[in-house]
């Protein structure tokens, strides 16, 4: 069902996107060094934080970017892989969510932040079309502070997706 133009949606907390995900590591998982492979968390990182859109916006979702996924510590082969995502700022159609990841020994307990990043998805209906997503309620100071950078970082992506696009037509 899509909503009607022009009609304004109601709001939703941001807390009722959160999205946990939980995963050991096997060694199919992992490099030669027993670390799993950046693209086996790049997409984990995109399942978690399109469960949270759906979550948020009560339809389909495709990814439309993400930023930079840096990797800062190793997750290893037997220890637990914990993402968390949660969206931040809902646009008009558009939604960024933030999923972080983090590495669990399930002997110790420690559990410690590896990586994150922002991943923007567009609600779409079934013929893919872009449909109205609802606005973020933050409630929170951590809620509010993630909304309001959240603008600042759209307004970077869309300058940066406008310079690659201009860039890439020049090319072809």
């Amino acid at each position: 069902m899509t909503p009607s133009k022009g009609r304004r949606l109601k709001g939703k907390p941001a807390a009722e996107s959160r999205a946990d995900m939980l995963q050991v590591v096997l060694p199919n998982d992992t490099n030669l060094l027993g670390n799993i492979l950046g693209g086996t968390v790049m997409h984990l990182i995109d399942i978690a934080g399109a469960i949270a859109a759906h979550r948020h916006a009560r339809s389909y979702v495709v990814t439309a970017s993400v930023d930079s996924v840096d990797f800062v510590h190793p997750i290893r082969v037997g220890q637990v892989i914990r993402l968390h995502a949660e969206v931040t700022r809902a646009f008009r159609t558009s939604m960024e969510v933030e999923v972080k990841v983090y590495r669990e020994d399930y002997i110790t307990g420690e559990c410690r932040l590896t990586s994150s990043a922002f991943v923007t998805y567009v609600a779409v209906d079934e013929q893919v079309r872009p449909i109205p997503v609802p606005p973020v309620i933050a409630r929170t100071a951590e809620e509010k502070r993630r909304y309001r950078e959240a603008l600042a970082r759209r307004r970077h992506r869309l300058a940066l997706a406008a310079r690659t696009h201009h860039r890439a037509g020049r090319k072809a």
